[in-house]
């Protein structure tokens, strides 16, 4: 029922300067929930083969490789268990908090806030979503160009506005969601949480998948990695110390450190979205001295 209620409400949210832009007539937008699975890495071991050794040597780095593969295979197994143990336990000191994910561009934030609203039970939105259906649908790089970012930044507080009113939601923000401050006052509602990413890993997610649909990073020139890192760390510049605000901090960097991985690319999404209950954990505890005693 809170999910139709909420669909409801924010399918006919008009938008700001709405004699500018046109409304799509179906409301709300049904976001699909994609299960992304991680590739599993083999680490082939160094084999300097003689004469003599060869052969055993191969047949340890088959035997290692498998062992690896094992061990990769039962972790995979074992993190959704664990997220679900986690999100138990401290689902009924959330009270129904809205969860609020901020951070850069590609961080991660959909991707990890529909895993959280499955696991939790909650309904999810994206708000850069919203702000598109609002304005009939165009896509965020054409708002840009055809309108500007500051009409779309009305719109998406807008958004953020009618969110903070409801209940039981996880919502990715966009990244720059957080220079107003009028949306923390909104967002504040909930529990936020950010998503730290080195930016040299964002660039490369960003490169891979293209920048088209990045607005702040079409003036840019260069390869597609050197023009995502250059924009990427002007941006963080601005943003880092608005993205400090947030109530928790989940670092991929200390994540990645506490599983023993050396790439924080290596982390699933399952293990970031754990790691964001874990953290939220620790705010639920230190607010106001223990957990259950917060805003409602």
């Amino acid at each position: 029922m809170e999910a139709a209620t909420c669909s409801q409400r924010l399918g006919f949210f008009s938008p700001i300067d709405s004699e500018k832009a046109t409304r799509k007539s179906n409301g709300f937008v049904s976001l699909s929930r994609r299960s992304n699975k991680k590739d599993q890495r083999i680490r082939l071991c160094n084999s300097r083969t003689s004469p003599k050794l060869g052969n055993f040597k191969l047949s340890c780095c088959a035997k290692n490789a498998r062992a690896i593969d094992s061990e990769q295979s039962y972790a995979l197994v074992e993190e959704p268990l664990i997220l679900q143990k986690k999100s138990q336990e401290i689902a009924p000191y959330l009270s129904g908090r809205c969860i609020y994910l901020v951070g850069m561009m590609g961080s991660g934030k959909t991707t990890v806030g529909k895993i959280l609203s499955e696991v939790l039970g909650y309904s999810f939105f994206d708000s850069d979503k919203l702000v598109e259906q609002a304005v009939g649908g165009t896509s965020v790089a054409q708002i840009f160009k055809q309108f500007s970012e500051s009409f779309f930044r009305d719109n998406e507080t807008k958004v953020l506005q009618e969110l903070s009113t409801m209940r039981c939601q996880v919502v990715a923000t966009g990244g720059g969601a957080v220079i107003r401050p009028i949306n923390w006052k909104y967002m504040k509602n909930g529990i936020t949480v950010w998503l730290d990413v080195p930016l040299e890993a964002l660039a490369r997610r960003i490169a891979a998948v293209g920048t088209n649909s990045r607005p702040l990073l079409h003036d840019e020139s260069g390869d597609a990695y050197t023009k995502a890192l250059h924009r990427l760390s002007s941006l963080y510049d601005e943003r880092g110390e608005a993205y400090a605000n947030a109530d928790a901090t989940v670092s991929l960097e200390h994540a990645a450190a506490k599983l023993d991985l050396l790439d924080v690319s290596d982390l699933t999404p399952t293990a970031i979205a754990t790691e964001v209950l874990v953290q939220i954990e620790n705010f639920l505890k230190g607010d106001n001295g223990m957990m259950g005693i917060g805003r409602s």
